[in-house]
């Protein structure tokens, strides 16, 4: 039988560490990311789990830390990772999931066929489902983005927030996991952080999109482009052009839905930027 070793857990809450780190906002809400130390800096790197999910750790300034991002679906409470040191010793550490209440927002789309979809539409959406879950769930050793403070990839103000729930012509929908930014059509959209493009496509839902991989469980989504100006496999740095605004897939206008991926969890982007 193997032993396991519980640890208290200790969060990174304060603003002025993350900052000095480079690293995003923590916070341990469902929708977040919690920032963790699991174990000391002089010590080889540890891997980490959540959910089954490998995280990525990175090194502090004595200690090596995990980002964890928190499913919206997680219940506020007790969670825990596991830690897997060099010499093979396996540590639980438990850490507190605090509440957040996200608000309801209510859309009207006219065309219907993209609230309620046929048949057809359903086979479509199925396999293009399996294919982003398939890129959000990715995994590569290297921690390609060169900053985990990132750029707002188009200027403009969030016309819809992480963790909405949302209401399409009176019939309920999942809650909004990414973030809305308004801006023309034809605005430029930047990636916020260096990365790989990993999948392009013009899908039911999002539209026309990009997805980059940043390294270690962190992809970002980019959706509803007018133009996308990248190609997989293509490099790009932090502030390079992706691609424009634009409202194709379901949208009620020209805006950029941004998303991020944190070991197969979507979280919100805000905690990302300064």
């Amino acid at each position: 039988m193997k032993r396991w070793v519980w640890l208290a857990a200790v969060g990174l809450c304060m603003a002025g560490s993350a900052l000095a780190l480079d690293l995003p906002q923590s916070s341990a809400v469902p929708g977040g990311v919690a920032l963790l130390q699991v174990g000391a800096l002089q010590a080889p790197e540890p891997q980490v789990h959540y959910q089954s999910r490998r995280v990525m750790v990175v090194p502090g300034e004595q200690h090596w830390l995990a980002l964890v991002g928190i499913p919206l679906s997680v219940k506020p409470g007790m969670q825990q990772v596991e830690i897997e040191t060099a010499d093979g010793k396996r540590v639980r550490k438990r850490f507190q999931v605090k509440a957040k209440r996200y608000i309801t927002q209510r859309l009207t789309i006219t065309d219907q066929s993209k609230v309620t979809p046929s048949a057809e539409d359903m086979v479509r959406i199925e396999r293009e489902q399996a294919e982003i879950k398939q890129t959000l769930a990715a995994w590569q050793p290297q921690r390609v983005a060169d900053s985990l403070h990132f750029l707002q990839p188009v200027p403009g103000p969030r016309s819809s927030s992480f963790g909405l729930r949302r209401i399409f012509n009176g019939e309920p929908r999942n809650p909004h996991s990414g973030m809305d930014i308004a801006a023309p059509r034809g605005a430029e959209v930047v990636a916020p952080a260096a990365g790989v493009v990993v999948r392009t496509g013009d899908f039911f839902f999002s539209g026309n999109c990009v997805f980059i991989d940043h390294g270690q469980g962190l992809v970002t989504l980019y959706a509803h482009l007018d133009s996308v100006d990248v190609q997989v496999g293509q490099q790009v740095a932090r502030g390079q052009r992706i691609g424009t605004v634009g409202m194709s897939g379901r949208a009620t206008g020209p805006h950029l839905h941004w998303g991020i991926s944190l070991n197969d969890a979507r979280v919100d982007p805000a905690l990302f930027l300064r």
